[in-house]
């Protein structure tokens, strides 16, 4: 089974850029406050959200880690000492059937274009490709460009684009998808 070449980049280089940061596979205690802290902050600052989508952060991470399962999914929490400064998860759980689910990457501001989104993405997609995933899939708005930039450079194809308010705040929905090559 021939899978679509994952971007191969020396993780060396992303830990040059930021060698303070670690990426931690698997949870750490205080994770999920921290990371829903981030989601919250980040998009009540820039996109107006509010209580409707940190409290859809809070439940769906929550409710992801009460079921987590190593043999199909994947959670790294980026941290530079003590502090969280992002997170990316695949939730594997229906991969079989209609694919992986790339969730809640999240990025504190300061550490963007710095290479640790780069090495967040890296982490998740090569789990995926690890885990033989034929397909994975993410929800996000138009706007995130630097989101956009990885995903598009990681081998995601937008899918379908739409106005909705699935986070609580009318925006113009996207799907993307990475599905292997045969």
């Amino acid at each position: 089974m021939a899978m679509r070449a994952i971007n191969r980049r020396p993780r060396k280089k992303a830990k040059m850029i930021m060698k303070n940061v670690e990426i931690h596979k698997g949870y750490i205690p205080g994770a999920i406050g921290k990371i829903v802290e981030l989601h919250g902050t980040y998009y009540a600052q820039h996109w107006g959200f509010g209580l409707f989508f940190e409290a859809k952060v809070a439940t769906g991470l929550s409710d992801f880690l009460s079921r987590y399962d190593e043999s199909h999914d994947g959670f790294w929490v980026a941290v530079d000492g003590q502090r969280v400064v992002g997170s990316i998860t695949i939730d594997g759980i229906e991969a079989a059937t209609k694919g992986a689910h790339l969730r809640w990457f999240i990025l504190d501001p300061e550490y963007q274009g710095k290479g640790v989104g780069n090495q967040l993405m890296g982490e998740a997609m090569r789990f995926c490709e690890e885990k033989n995933f034929q397909r994975v899939h993410l929800s996000t708005f138009a706007g995130l460009n630097s989101a956009r930039y990885l995903y598009e450079k990681w081998g995601f194809q937008l899918e379908e684009e739409k106005e909705g308010d699935t986070w609580g705040v009318r925006v113009r929905e996207q799907e993307f998808e990475w599905a292997s090559s045969f």
